[in-house]
């Protein structure tokens, strides 16, 4: 017979597992929704191909999920129900934003729902501020790094094939594109299911299955095929929002999009700070946008995207916040 805390251990687990999932629909447009736009892959062929290199990306490195299972709360004060509660607060916002076509952050939803659930447990005295600050202050400094690479990777390319007609440029880009997709892909699959293997590997620690913070090889595939899965389900809405709506862009503009994201994502991962994918590519894509004209950008669709990723840590923190308080009192705290 499997205890009450087993049960909520095998909860965690699978709420966990279904948040890399909608991760991977939710963020499928991180990697694709350019060269989509731009007519590089169909969407079939670009979705599978980010699915594959989601999933071999996930399974390289844990840096990201040790800041994530130590960085944010007090280990005193974790508990599987503060687990289950903070996965269930930014698997909803997850889904509101991907609902309404915004792409917001995964990494900051995790974060914010993780912070909300611990705070209806325990308080504020139960945060580690520290870690919290380097991990916000990431969050907020890479996208000014995505737009400023995205800019002058952008410059660049012009001065270097300022010669060349528009229409052979952009064929070979297209090709070049497939490269730089795949390039993003992968560096998306190091970031975002990292996530969830820290908060599966947070609940094993507090239940005393492992001895220390340390993710066992099972828990990296599970992540990582959970969020190749979600990734095949694809992810219109947000695919159409950030590679149509935001800015209209070419093949070329594609490729330096793809390239430059990719690089501060993996820069990021490899010091095991988990930026967003979201932010780093969406602010990419503007860099490119200004390097055209500033009127290049749908600034409409700039403020929505603004507004969701200003919310996105509060209105996750507030669910998580509210799942504990209603789920407590039937599943134990």
């Amino acid at each position: 017979m499997l205890d009450a805390t087993m049960i909520m251990l095998v909860l965690v687990i699978l709420a966990a597992l279904a948040f890399d999932y909608i991760n991977g629909f939710h963020d499928t447009a991180n990697a694709i929704a350019t060269c989509v736009s731009t007519r590089a892959l169909t969407v079939k062929a670009a979705i599978f191909m980010a699915a594959f290199l989601n999933f071999a990306g996930a399974m390289i490195s844990t840096k990201v999920a040790a800041t994530i299972g130590k960085g944010i709360v007090d280990k005193d004060h974790v508990t599987q129900m503060v687990v289950l509660a903070g996965i269930l607060g930014a698997s909803i916002w997850d889904i509101i934003t991907w609902y309404y076509g915004l792409p917001s952050s995964s990494s900051h939803a995790i974060i914010g729902g993780l912070m909300g659930a611990v705070m209806a447990h325990a308080g504020m005295a139960a945060l580690h501020w520290a870690g919290l600050k380097k991990i916000i202050l990431a969050l907020i400094i890479s996208p000014v790094i995505g737009t400023i690479f995205g800019f002058i990777f952008m410059v660049i390319i012009y001065w270097l094939f300022r010669n060349k007609a528009p229409s052979g440029l952009n064929k070979g880009f297209r090709r070049l594109q497939v490269v730089s997709a795949a390039f993003m892909a992968f560096s998306h699959g190091t970031a975002d299911a990292q996530k969830s293997m820290g908060v599966i590997t947070m609940a094993l620690l507090s239940y005393g299955l492992i001895p220390t913070f340390d993710v066992p090889t099972w828990v990296k595939i599970a992540c990582a095929v959970s969020m190749g899965i979600g990734t095949a389900a694809g992810g219109w809405r947000i695919i159409k929002t950030v590679g149509h709506d935001f800015v209209k862009l070419q093949p070329v503009h594609g490729f330096c999009v793809e390239t430059a994201s990719a690089g501060v994502i993996l820069g990021a991962s490899s010091l095991g700070m988990p930026v967003s994918t979201t932010h780093v590519i969406t602010s990419t894509i503007l860099g490119v946008g200004l390097s055209k004209r500033i009127s290049a950008v749908n600034w409409g669709v700039a403020q929505r995207i603004v507004i969701a990723w200003v919310l996105t840590i509060p209105a996750s923190a507030i669910v998580a916040y509210a799942s504990y308080l209603l789920l407590s009192p039937f599943l134990g705290k």
